[in-house]
């Protein structure tokens, strides 16, 4: 059984275990590969953090981060379609409510 693995903030879910990963489809129509790294809640609005994975750079090793806003929900409640946000004043804040909500999880440079 995986451990769950806890926040450092009521408003942000991480993922159940490391390592999940969802591939979405760029504007290009390319494939890319996603690692989860949790959801941050702000307001009525959800936020999915995630680092870009591929072959020959696995998570972590590009020090990226993607933040996609939550745009559609399954019949299950659980987000089943996402956007970027563009706006770098709004993708500041929420990245640095993540750091703050995940200091007990990530290592921040």
């Amino acid at each position: 059984m995986a451990t769950v693995r806890e926040g450092s903030a009521p408003n942000f879910c991480p993922p159940v275990e490391e390592g999940v990963t969802i591939q979405l489809e760029d504007e290009k129509g390319d494939a890319v590969t996603l690692e989860f790294l949790g959801l941050l809640i702000d307001g009525e609005r959800s936020y999915g953090f995630f680092f870009p994975v591929e072959e020959d750079a696995p998570a972590l090793s590009s020090g990226e981060v993607v933040l996609l806003e939550v745009v559609e929900l399954d019949e299950e409640g659980q987000p089943a379609a996402f956007e970027l946000v563009e706006d770098e004043a709004i993708a500041a804040d929420l990245y640095a409510a993540f750091q703050e909500a995940t200091r007990d999880l990530y290592a921040f440079a």
